[in-house]
């Protein structure tokens, strides 16, 4: 209680601060103001950040700085276009001086203060990461060109702001996850979520089982799309025309070190049980025994299995010094296990009574292994099926329902929910967008995301670790989409898991996000041009107005019903008066599957006439969302007898980008009813459409 009313106490001082000025610091920090300790009046002016500076690392008793963490401080004062010389002195002048000491609004990990005066600055940190951090500050002040008197206290919202960046489908350069790395340290963030392994590609070296590298870790088709759509194989290392490559022991090394000179922890991936097609084609001895073509499951049932993993594991933990270790635990088809000898033997003799709880048994074996070697598992909200490892931490990547069950149990959770952290979709007009997996995530929506809301109770909320983005790379082969597609939302993320709710503004979050992104470009990055987005569908910004608006629509057999996942307003859906955005996740698309496509009859009430009749569809090929084939148009007076007004056909063709089409009817005529007939093409998927507009 005592520290909210000494935060609340702090906050009222910041206010007349934050109105006169305008924030430059991204994230976003807890406080700016012109007071220090709440009534010491700090003189107006600026600090001369041009001058030949002092750097002074404070040696009290309260202080003790690591050589290591010097030398890291040194470089971030470096980084952030600082001309000084380190002294032994405190200096009278010019001075910025670098203390560990217990300030208020420095005991939080991570946190900082920075009191500057005309003639030096006075930066303390909770501990080096939060000195670190306070640098992160200067060099956005320094790169303003404007650095002003006053005091900021900063410190973290959530301890875990991460990114999770995947080399398995795409492989990346030590130098592109440097970079990624520098930019993530400047905007505060600490925590790499790397995916090194999975279906596509195996890209880690591993002693003690080479052939992950030397074959799983190459094929033939440099992008996954052409992998995955044609044979799925993969070639030897030195094979003519191979794609691929993997991060050698030196070269993981070499960028844990990396990372951690910029307080970043690197976690590292490895899939299990499912997405190991890689190593399935590598040790094909661990598939199931019923030996379909293609498996993706480890086979449990099989000791080797554990063999493997255990071993993989021992040269991972030497690698990586993340207190935790990802396993995946997502999307195992378990299909495999049901028909598998051995993996049912092993349901007999361990009790499992489900292909989940067979899941369940790995994870728990998995987690005391590492448990034992002093390490932590992480894993996919998946791990909760079948039952929750004990010390297990949940990622939960498919809403968050999982995170919620997870945390109500007692489990640390990091909150990563598709529909706002997953930022491998288009984060603008989809047709102005390079190609991806579809759908529509705009900056505002990733910003507007918050892990741990006032409605989620104490109880709870204690067990969010905080917030990723993650980007996977299906459709990004080369880096310059990858970064593309990365910033800035992860900068959004930045601020999600740096900043507090109440500091938080998006117009004004928008404004540093765009000179942000116009640094990045300067320094040679290729983010998206935030300045010249496009912005949602035109078409979903304002209701529409019809004659079915509200009416009744009854579903026809068999295309009755829609999916539920995609119902949006279920019955209501077709005659809301809501146009659909860019993505068919937006609750305002009704997506249909079943066999006879879309057939629906709208009730007017009462004849009328009416003058055209028309519905919008989508295409997305990359999940399965196609145009119709056959559109037809019936009307009717009775109910009983219609008479058919149009028949539309179209030519459904594979495309890589995003598409809208309307098929609609224009003349005169009178009716009440009104059938409209949507026929699915021979491509298996959905069709989406989102109103049906009569006028």
């Amino acid at each position: 209680m005592r520290r909210f009313t000494i935060l609340f106490a702090f906050l009222i001082s910041c206010a007349t601060l934050s109105a006169q000025y305008d924030n430059i610091i991204t994230p976003a920090p807890l406080c700016m103001s012109d007071t220090f300790l709440n009534h010491i009046h700090i003189e107006e002016g600026e600090f001369d950040f041009t001058q030949e500076l002092k750097l002074y690392f404070d040696i009290s008793k309260h202080s003790d700085i690591s050589p290591e963490d010097r030398e890291r401080l040194i470089a971030a004062a470096e980084a952030a276009g600082l001309n000084f010389e380190v002294v032994k002195r405190e200096p009278k002048k010019g001075g910025i001086v670098l203390s560990l000491h217990p300030m208020p609004y420095t005991r939080n990990n991570e946190g900082y203060s920075i009191l500057t005066e005309k003639d030096n600055v006075y930066v303390w940190g909770h501990d080096a990461a939060g000195l670190f951090y306070a640098l992160q500050t200067v060099r956005q002040l320094v790169e303003s060109g404007e650095w002003k008197t006053g005091f900021i206290a900063d410190y973290p919202r959530f301890g875990y702001r991460g990114v999770l960046i995947d080399i398995s489908r795409h492989f990346r350069s030590v130098d592109f996850l440097k970079r990624q790395i520098d930019m993530m340290a400047r905007l505060k963030m600490n925590r790499l979520h790397l995916h090194l392994t999975d279906a596509a590609g195996w890209r880690l070296e591993i002693e003690s089982y080479p052939r992950l590298t030397s074959y799983a870790a190459w094929r033939t088709p440099h992008d996954w799309k052409g992998w995955w759509y044609g044979d799925r194989k993969f070639v030897d290392e030195g094979t003519e025309g191979a794609s691929g490559g993997y991060l050698t022991k030196a070269e993981a090394r070499e960028l844990v070190a990396y990372a951690a000179d910029r307080y970043v922890t690197i976690i590292p991936e490895i899939e299990m049980p499912g997405h190991s097609d890689e190593v399935l084609a590598a040790y094909p001895e661990l598939k199931c025994t019923h030996a379909p073509e293609r498996q993706g499951d480890l086979c449990i049932g099989k000791e080797a299995t554990f063999e493997m993993m255990q071993a993989i594991l021992d040269e991972v933990i030497e690698i990586f010094p993340s207190e935790y270790i990802h396993i995946g635990g997502d999307e195992a088809g378990k299909g495999d296990w049901v028909q598998c000898e051995d993996c049912q033997r092993r349901m007999r003799e361990e009790g499992l009574e489900s292909v989940d709880e067979l899941q369940s048994y790995m994870i728990h074996r998995i987690e005391e292994y590492l448990n034992a070697r002093g390490r932590q598992i992480i894993g996919w909200d998946e791990i909760l099926e079948g039952g929750l490892a004990p010390n297990a931490t949940v990622m939960s990547w498919r809403g968050e329902e999982g995170g919620l069950m997870a945390a109500e149990a007692g489990h640390k959770v990091v909150m990563s929910p598709h529909g706002y952290c997953y930022i491998d979709a288009p984060q603008d007009a989809p047709y102005s967008q390079p190609e991806s997996i579809g759908g529509y995530l705009p900056l505002e929506k990733v910003y507007s995301y918050d892990p741990a809301p006032a409605t989620m109770s104490k109880d709870v909320s204690k067990y969010i670790l905080g917030v990723q983005a993650n980007l996977w790379a299906e459709f990004i082969v080369e880096d310059w989409h990858y970064e593309h597609m990365l910033w800035p939302r992860a900068i959004a993320i930045a601020e999600i898991g740096w900043s507090w709710p109440f500091n938080k503004d998006f117009a004004d979050f928008r404004r540093r996000a765009v000179d942000i992104v116009d640094r990045m470009i300067e320094e040679g990055y290729t983010p998206f041009d935030l300045k010249n987005e496009i912005g949602n569908r035109p078409e979903s910004l304002e209701d529409v107005d019809h004659l079915a608006l509200g009416k009744s629509v009854t579903y026809l057999e068999p295309s009755r019903y829609y999916a539920p996942k995609y119902a949006a307003a279920w019955d209501a859906t077709l005659t809301d008066g809501k146009r659909g955005t860019w993505t068919y996740a937006d609750e305002r698309w009704q997506g249909f599957l079943g066999r006879g496509g879309v057939d629906v009859i709208i009730d007017l009430e009462k004849v009328k006439k009416i003058e055209s009749i028309s519905a919008d569809f989508m295409q997305i090929c990359g999940p399965g969302v196609f145009m119709p084939c056959l559109v037809e148009i019936a009307i009717s007076e009775d109910g009983e007898n219609y008479t058919k007004i149009a028949e539309i056909e179209h030519e459904v063709v594979l495309d890589e980008l995003p598409s809208f089409k309307s098929f609609g009817w224009e003349g005169s005529a009178k009716a009440r009813y009104i059938r409209y007939k949507a026929h699915r093409s021979h491509y298996t998927g959905f069709l989406f459409v989102d109103e049906i507009v009569v006028r």
